[in-house]
């Protein structure tokens, strides 16, 4: 794409985490959810990409999954991705719950060992805390790294958001566009639809079945009338087949229902959503299978 004078460019990735409210700053600062957020940590398990662009600028958003020490495959091709993101981004943003300050000595040997990037602690949730409070744990952390610039935001209600942004803008340097300006992700719409169930199964099922659980969407089918989907919900093994079936079948058809609204909204347009579960004994392990479903 050609380069208009003057015209601003570059990567800026989201680091930091589980939980720290990396997908929300995202969704916030787009105007639009590319990213499924829930209450949970670990939600976020690929590299979701973001556009932001305006006339003479284009901001592309790397969020990633929150850095954790890998006990097995997917969580290994998991933390891949946060490597990728920070090699590739210009501009680095550390985001850091106010509640949970406490930074692992490995996130700050990944910043160290980068160079000629800019790199901004972002403390989130101040909505949740007093400002002397917040102060209190920007200080700690900024006594162990020497961060660019600091910056206070609540991604929940908006706050700081602006000077976010604008301090963003500031340091992007000059570049042409990466993608048209009217595109907002560069995934297909099949990705967010996987995305859209997966985010139902993390909302309606506790402890270990959203992990151990992925989506293959089998068929896509863009009919004049209504969408047809049919996807297979993967299971680590047979007894949370029965969990995620529910008596009767109740569970899956609640869970279905409620998938095909979000996917209806974001689609806009009538879905026939369709959904089995498959058991892949412990793919989570298993690298060919983790690569299989795009991990």
């Amino acid at each position: 794409m050609e380069n208009p004078p003057g015209h601003k460019s570059g990567y800026v990735a989201i680091i930091g985490k589980p939980n720290a409210g990396k997908s929300t700053l995202m969704n916030r600062l787009l105007g639009s959810k590319v990213s499924i957020t829930t209450h949970k940590p670990q939600t976020t398990r690929h590299q979701i990409l973001g556009i932001h662009s305006e006339d003479d600028l284009q901001i592309i958003f790397l969020d990633t999954p929150g850095v954790i020490n890998p006990r097995y495959e997917l969580q290994k091709a998991m933390m891949k991705t946060v490597d990728r993101a920070r090699t590739d981004a210009d501009i680095i943003l550390l985001i850091v719950d106010v509640t949970d300050y406490e930074v692992p000595g490995r996130i700050f040997e990944m910043l160290s060992s980068l160079k000629g990037k800019k790199i901004f602690l972002v403390i989130n949730k101040i909505d949740k805390t007093s400002e002397q409070q917040t102060e209190v744990v920007a200080k700690n952390i900024q006594e162990k790294f020497d961060f660019d610039d600091t910056l206070l935001v609540s991604a929940l209600n908006g706050e700081g958001l602006q000077e976010l942004m604008d301090t963003i803008k500031a340091n992007i340097r000059e570049g042409p566009p990466f993608y048209p300006k009217d595109m907002l992700s560069e995934q297909p719409v099949r990705f967010f639809v996987a995305e859209m169930i997966r985010e139902q199964l993390f909302l309606r099922y506790h402890q270990e079945i959203p992990y151990s659980s992925t989506i293959e969407i089998v068929q896509y089918d863009e009919r004049d009338d209504l969408d047809y989907i049919s996807a297979d919900i993967i299971v680590n093994r047979d007894s949370q087949k029965g969990i995620l079936i529910g008596k009767g079948g109740k569970a899956i058809k609640q869970l279905g229902r409620s998938a095909r609204e979000v996917i209806e909204d974001f689609v806009e347009k009538k879905v026939y959503l369709d959904l089995h579960v498959k058991v892949r004994d412990k793919w989570r392990e298993d690298p060919n299978r983790v690569r299989h479903y795009g991990y």
